[in-house]
């Protein structure tokens, strides 16, 4: 039996501009909220800060010859708003626009599909300042203005674009986390969330929008990281409950996306606290998207419960749990299988593609000058097999981005958790391809798993 992916399956690597580009302060960029949050005292581990990062800015035609030597055949990167349009609005900071044509010339020589990311968590810091960041519905409408910049600039050499990445991520950990632990470190109260969420959702509305008209040959999309709910035992009675529970689990972001407005029960559960919005909000918001992308790491897993009330019950991971080097990244295959069969089979997603996948490991370069990371080739192995076996099934499944090209700024927890394949020196910039590349330069030869 032939266990090849099929014909045009994409392999990629995936990172995102903060987390990647340093340069903080060359050519005009402006100041992000992670920049602000990283350079506060304590809020970040070891008061690292993405001010140099990986140095992509400066050291991109390195990193394309890497991919390219990895037969990567997609890179989906993330532009820097505050980069492009310093103050998020008016102003366009030419050289900005400058570094990103060239970054997108030299993938397209080296034959390299650019796919861009429009918003992966670095705001404007003025729009934080003077709206109040996403919550204000105004954010919304100067994310959609950068939208139709950027595809306007780059729709004759893009043909794929997502608007936002990762919902949850600024929006809740960003705006309603007692912990402070993401940008902006806000806390509001749940409205206040619910309008932030909201606003977020206008705003991919308007991004889809503004893309269609200024690039109308581009696909569009977005890169979610839903709640993956799974069956614990694929019996018929727990997959019904595992699909029941990952569209309401996902009410907020996907399932409204995807239905085009909030569902009944997600409005009755927030009551007084739901978001305010209008009939021609959630237009906007329900604008079709040309595919979904999907971002995989954690399991929710599922069992039948008649006496919960809706029919299903998720259960805890026990401390046990088998878990890679950060720890909230739990051993679970199977979701790259169930997320992508019940986009298929709940909304009816025609196009989908797996955004993110990765792990961080404890990678060390050892005295021969190798990473050997075995376990990170274990972890990608396991999650191409539930993708091949989805695709095996006929759900529609085009196309694989592993996270991350390159060990990068970790958000709150700074340098010190590696997700990439390829190990990066932070002190020398020294790049060093790990063994998981040669792995997934082979599958890529092969277009199976090995």
């Amino acid at each position: 039996m032939d266990r090849s992916f099929p014909d045009g399956f994409l392999f990629g690597a995936a990172t995102a501009s903060y987390q990647v580009e340093g340069g903080a302060k060359q050519d005009g960029r402006g100041p992000s909220i992670w920049d602000t949050f990283s350079h506060t005292p304590g809020k970040v581990k070891f008061g690292h800060t993405g001010d140099v990062a990986c140095d992509q800015y400066n050291l991109y035609r390195n990193d394309i010859a890497l991919m390219k030597n990895m037969g990567l055949q997609a890179y989906r990167f993330s532009i820097s708003w505050s980069r492009v349009m310093p103050s998020g609005r008016g102003a366009v900071n030419a050289k900005g626009l400058d570094y990103y044509r060239r970054l997108i010339n030299g993938l397209l020589e080296a034959d390299i599909q650019p796919w861009v990311t429009l918003f992966h968590w670095d705001l404007p810091q003025a729009l934080e300042d003077d709206l109040g960041g996403w919550r204000s519905r105004e954010t919304s409408g100067y994310f959609g203005d950068y939208c139709r910049l950027i595809a306007s600039e780059f729709g004759d050499l893009v043909k794929n674009f997502m608007t936002i990445n990762e919902f949850v991520c600024f929006t809740d950990a960003g705006y309603c986390s007692p912990g402070q632990v993401f940008a902006p470190g806000v806390t509001l109260d749940y409205k206040g969330r619910n309008q932030v969420r909201h606003n977020a959702l206008l705003a991919h509305g308007l991004g889809v929008q503004a893309i269609r008209d200024a690039a109308p040959d581009a696909k569009v999309g977005f890169a979610e990281n839903p709640t993956i709910c799974v069956p614990v035992i694929a019996t018929e009675e727990n997959i019904i409950a595992a699909r029941t529970a990952f569209r309401e689990k996902n009410a907020h972001f996907l399932t409204t996306v995807l239905e085009g407005q909030y569902p009944d029960f997600y409005l009755e559960e927030q009551g007084a606290d739901a978001p305010d919005f209008t009939d021609a909000d959630m237009k906007i918001i329900a604008s079709p998207v040309d595919f979904a992308g999907i971002n995989l790491y954690l399991a929710r897993h599922v069992v039948a419960d008649s006496g919960s009330g809706r029919g299903y019950r998720i259960l805890q991971h026990p401390a046990s749990y088998p878990q890679m080097h950060a720890p909230w990244i739990k051993v679970s295959p199977e979701i790259t299988y169930w997320a992508p069969r019940f986009l298929s089979e709940i909304w009816g997603v025609k196009a989908i593609y797996l955004t993110e996948n990765g792990c961080a490991c404890d990678d060390v370069v050892d005295q021969s000058g190798e990473v050997n990371d075995t376990d990170r080739i274990f972890y990608l192995r396991n999650h191409l097999y539930q993708a091949l076996r989805a695709a095996e099934e006929g759900i529609p499944i085009l196309g694989y981005f592993c996270w991350s090209l390159l060990d990068n700024f970790e958000w709150a927890d700074g340098y010190t958790y590696r997700f990439g394949i390829v190990h990066v020196d932070f002190e020398t910039l020294k790049r060093t391809p790990k063994l998981s590349s040669e792995y997934l330069r082979q599958v890529i030869s092969a277009n199976r798993v090995l």
